[in-house]
């Protein structure tokens, strides 16, 4: 095991590595339940989805920690799930085995300009600055997937209001949000407080605890709760329904049956790619500069635009395959986690911390009454904090620079404002190239930023027109 996944190396041990997985499993197990509750709404079965979900997240995550020994764990990607399901399924009036087609089609897109060397090349091709705002901005969309997940931030309807609400805070009257407050105490003692001699191995396991911990207190409190079950054996029976559902006559067939539609599906594809693509281009940015996964001389790498060493090939390789195998057996964009990063606060360096949360979807399988009880107060406390911590970043911008500061804003905070990563970039990029060609330097900006600034653009325009 030291010599597969190179555990000193990296300065890790088994034992962090298996804390760091559990942590991230906890921390991205709603979507084991929430996955299948948000597809369902197509029209597809319930435990078929539930099954789907649980398997590609095993096969994707495993070869991120087997082929590629990084840290990283992969699962259908909220957002895009609800992209799937009340974007192009119920508004746009495809099928979900067309929609599914259509995820097919755009992992293999992911594939292609990742065995290519595109996605390598629009990560070299980033400025540190932005590598900054972009690695300080997930911390900030980590956190508020944590506030929202329970409700702390609430949005008042308001038809004064440009987006006809307003957000503020919540009043803590509820249980959720009083067990949330006890789990976010609980976190910052394990995250700040040192034990010392005998007591000492709780350092390593400070958020698992702290999650533990809330979800036992949560059960008195009425919101840890076992009423959601799942029958094992009718899932099964389900799964024929989806597996390969893109090869039936609803599928690609359908998908291309009208040659009116095929804009729309081309326009479609196109969304799907450009999301899943920025979404894990962030991620691995975000999380992985400032962790230790990059040797220093990777560092020097990214920072000069020489390349990137083998392990972010195959860890981008893997991530483009996880999509199209996902689709197949019957859910929406399988990606890369953000809820990651929770693990490599916890200590994750290698794929070892992946094969322990491929295990442990594995269990939830067959525990997964006991898996969803976990509740989202829980698990939000250790976002905020993971949020928190990874805010570091933003001390390495020169914000007292105007032109830094401008892309380095948008790109950080539009990330929870549009609550999506991809747009996040998107802003980034768009403003970094303006900022340039009104200070004149718009040669200085590396031509791949240009092109993904154009596409991002002509993206809101063609959802702006179709």
């Amino acid at each position: 095991m030291e010599k597969f996944f190179k555990l000193k190396e990296n300065g890790t041990t088994v034992s962090t590595e298996v804390v760091a997985g559990i942590t991230t499993f906890f921390a991205m197990a709603y979507i084991i339940v929430v996955n299948p509750d948000v597809l369902s709404s197509t029209g597809m079965p319930w435990g078929a989805v539930f099954l789907a979900t649980i398997i590609a997240a095993i096969i994707g995550t495993l070869i991120m920690g087997l082929f590629a020994n990084v840290p990283y764990a992969l699962a259908p990607g909220m957002g895009l799930n609800a992209f799937f399901t009340f974007t192009v399924v119920k508004g746009l009036g495809f099928s979900w085995q067309e929609t599914l087609s259509m995820v097919f089609i755009c992992g293999l897109i992911n594939i292609i300009i990742t065995a290519t060397k595109l996605r390598k090349m629009i990560i070299r091709s980033i400025p540190p600055m932005l590598q900054h705002a972009i690695g300080g901005g997930i911390g900030i969309f980590i956190a508020y997937v944590g506030l929202l997940n329970v409700g702390i931030v609430q949005f008042s309807p308001d038809k004064t209001a440009a987006a006809g609400a307003n957000p503020g805070l919540a009043t803590f009257d509820q249980p959720t949000r009083i067990l949330f407050l006890i789990g976010l105490l609980i976190s910052i003692f394990f995250l700040v407080f040192k034990f010392k001699g005998k007591m000492s191995f709780l350092n390593k396991g400070g958020f698992v605890i702290a999650i533990a911990l809330t979800t036992i207190i949560g059960i008195p409190m009425g919101v840890t709760s076992l009423a959601h079950t799942t029958g094992l054996g009718e899932s099964f029976s389900q799964l024929p329904q989806t597996v390969f559902a893109i090869f039936s006559s609803d599928g690609f067939p359908a998908l291309f049956s009208d040659p009116a539609k095929l804009p729309l599906v081309l326009v479609t594809i196109f969304a799907f790619s450009l999301s899943d693509t920025f979404d894990t281009i962030g991620t691995f940015v975000g999380t992985g500069r400032r962790s230790g996964i990059f040797s220093a001389e990777d560092e020097k790498e990214l920072e000069t635009g020489k390349g990137f060493s083998s392990k972010m090939d195959k860890a981008l390789f893997a991530d483009a395959t996880a999509t199209s195998i996902g689709s197949l057996l019957g859910t929406s964009n399988t990606t890369t986690y953000v809820e990651s990063a929770a693990g490599i606060a916890a200590g994750g360096r290698t794929g070892l911390t992946s094969v322990v949360v491929s295990i442990c979807f594995a269990i939830s399988a067959v525990l997964a009454p006991v898996v969803s009880a976990i509740p989202s107060a829980a698990t939000a406390p250790v976002l905020v904090l993971v949020g928190c911590m990874m805010l570091s970043s933003f001390k390495e911008i020169a914000w007292d620079d105007i032109t830094s500061a401008i892309p380095a804003f948008f790109a950080a905070v539009f990330m929870a404002f549009s609550y999506s990563i991809s747009y996040g970039i998107a802003a980034g990029f768009i403003t970094y190239c303006l900022t340039m060609t009104f200070k004149r330097k718009a040669k200085e900006v590396h031509p791949i930023i240009w092109g993904v600034a154009v596409l991002f653009v002509l993206d809101f325009v063609l959802q702006a027109v179709l």
